[in-house]
């Protein structure tokens, strides 16, 4: 007996699983407020340079502030560099910051800021860019407590997903809570630069463990049939943190208490862990047979399934047990050991990187749509309502990964498409980026619900540890890709879409999960996947191309269903009276 079979009998989708799935909803929601936090609490507001006598009106550009700040070349006054001099006349144009006086013949001397900065206090009352000056030459230090946050995220992404494979789900769920409770109580009343690194990269390690356990954690009590309708549900509160974050940011203007806003959730989240069961699968990997037999007759009574005592009687259990135990601690070498394994581990390595690296660096980026921070945001939140929707009829007839495939696909001719829209067409760049985001956050579900089913029982926390690792790893990087339009205005696009296509590629490569069951020992997985032959590895390149061209159509089928489908209840609504 396999343990499909058990969750047959207890109900494998009813009340038990939803009120799981509501129970783990908390996280979900805290996640992506915590992750797309620095879009608020990382702003930098209109500043210049703090002069005395400068009028008080900080949007009043008078003759005072004409004689005593310089012009970028685009014509805004300068934020970052003054004149040693007033000038008597409208000042000339700068052209290049940090000039050295007497660069170009009869060019007036500028030189930076010596007593710091005035800001534009009209949208944000309080940031850390405000807190701690980190604009012009800090301006580097404020993109990298973005880096910093998602290091944590990696570092807690290794952590989390080995000592939850070996301890267990729901024990390292109460671990992430109360330490990011604590860590973000303290991020919020730090008093320096380098205390608040500290404790936000500290944060991030803990808030790795929601990333790490809540998706297995519903899937190993689902049914086939509906992992992907439940993976799908539980991702949608992802979206409605996203949305959330924006109202919050909204109300609240002042970084510490927006901080605050996003932390203190956790502390009722530490109550609802009271009644989140324990993965049944993983206790019975561990032989823990007495405690598993508890959570499935506590699953089959409120599903309502009656069951007899052969069926689930320890006895039964034992022998499921035996076969599923694990002989040794899993560790992260396991992923490599096998061939098949090791397939899926290096391709998932890649197509997590791309997932995250193309998706933070859109989301965290909301400036040049001709719309305001807080507008963006909203707008960023509500297509990924649609994108959920394009993945579940995509994940059941296209399956998992042509899905995959085709949003990171999808992500990248966004990408590329904005390369070709000048700076006169802006609504065209905010659609181009709008549906870069729909694809890119379609692509980040598919991810967690694909990669999941990929590995087995024994290693699934451990595998999913590894993806998130190296996926955080391209979100640590991806603020710092900002920074190359120094070099070429065009290069973080093309850097954002090229590795969208490479991940996509990637995904083309991995087996198909589309109504299989979950691999419960590293032995399911090996005789699951076929062995790529040597013939098959050389002809890889015109597979990507076949598949990559099957993704294509099958998402814009997707894409068509969507829209009838739309149409279809606008139309029923125009014709009620």
């Amino acid at each position: 007996m396999r343990f499909e079979e058990l969750l047959d009998q207890v109900g494998g989708f009813g009340p038990f699983q939803l009120w799981n799935v509501a129970l783990l909803a908390l996280p979900r929601v805290l996640l992506p407020m915590n992750f797309l936090l620095p879009i608020f609490l990382a702003a930098v507001p209109a500043h210049r340079c703090a002069l005395p006598g400068a009028p008080a009106n900080f949007s009043h550009q008078d003759a005072w502030l004409e004689a005593h700040l310089p012009r970028e070349p685009d014509g805004t006054l300068s934020s970052c560099l003054y004149f040693n001099h007033s000038q008597a006349l409208p000042n000339t144009t700068l052209w290049g910051a940090g000039q050295s006086p007497g660069q170009l013949e009869g060019e007036p001397s500028t030189m930076p800021c010596p007593q710091g900065w005035e800001y534009d206090r009209s949208e944000f009352s309080s940031t850390i860019a405000t807190e701690w000056d980190l604009v012009c030459e800090q301006k580097g230090l404020n993109k990298a407590t973005s880096t910093f946050f998602f290091a944590g995220v990696l570092v807690g992404a290794v952590a989390f997903g080995y000592l939850s494979d070996r301890f267990g789900r729901r024990r390292l769920l109460l671990v992430a809570y109360v330490s990011s409770l604590v860590l973000g109580l303290v991020s919020a009343a730090s008093v320096s630069y380098i205390m608040f690194v500290i404790t936000r990269t500290l944060t991030g390690t803990a808030l790795a463990g929601f990333t790490i356990i809540v998706m297995p954690l519903e899937l190993e009590w689902l049914d086939v049939e509906h992992r992907t309708v439940a993976g799908v549900l539980s991702n949608t509160f992802w979206t409605g943190g996203v949305m959330l974050l924006a109202l919050v940011g909204y109300l609240i203007r002042d970084w510490r208490w927006l901080l605050l806003a996003v932390t203190l959730p956790c502390a009722p989240g530490i109550l609802s862990l009271w009644w989140v069961p324990e993965s049944a699968r993983w206790l019975l990997t561990q032989g823990r047979v007495e405690e598993a037999h508890r959570y499935l007759l506590r699953c089959a009574r409120i599903n309502g399934r009656p069951v007899g005592e052969d069926s689930l009687s320890r006895e039964a259990l034992s022998k499921v047990a035996a076969r599923e135990r694990v002989v040794r601690r899993p560790s992260y070498l396991d992923l490599f050991r096998t061939p098949r394994l090791r397939h899926i581990s290096l391709c998932c390595m890649v197509m997590w990187f791309g997932v995250n690296f193309s998706y933070y660096g859109l989301s965290l980026d909301v400036s040049g749509l001709g719309l305001n921070v807080y507008q963006t945001q909203l707008l960023f939140g509500a297509v990924e309502v649609p994108s959920k929707l394009l993945v579940y009829l995509s994940v059941r007839h296209a399956g998992r990964r042509l899905t995959q495939a085709g949003t990171l696909l999808g992500a990248a001719l966004a990408f590329g498409a904005r390369l070709l829209v000048t700076s006169e067409m802006g609504s065209w760049s905010t659609a181009l980026a709008v549906m870069g985001k729909g694809f890119s956050e379609a692509a980040f579900t598919t991810a967690y619900l694909f990669t999941s089913e990929l590995y087995p029982t024994v290693l699934r926390q451990t595998g999913m540890g590894l993806t998130a690792l190296v996926g955080r790893l391209g979100g640590s990087l991806a603020p710092l890709a900002a920074l190359l339009d120094g070099v070429w205005l065009s290069l973080p696009m093309l850097t954002y879409g090229g590795i969208a296509l490479l991940a996509a590629c990637t995904a083309l490569l991995l087996p198909e999960t589309k109504q299989a069951q979950l691999p419960e020992t590293i032995q399911d997985v090996e005789r699951r996947c076929p062995r790529l032959s040597r013939k098959r590895w050389m002809c890889a390149p015109l597979h990507v191309c076949l598949h990559i061209r099957d993704a294509y159509k099958h998402v814009c089928q997707s894409l068509a269903e969507v829209y009838m489908f739309v149409y279809q209840q606008l139309g029923r609504g125009i014709g009620q009276p």
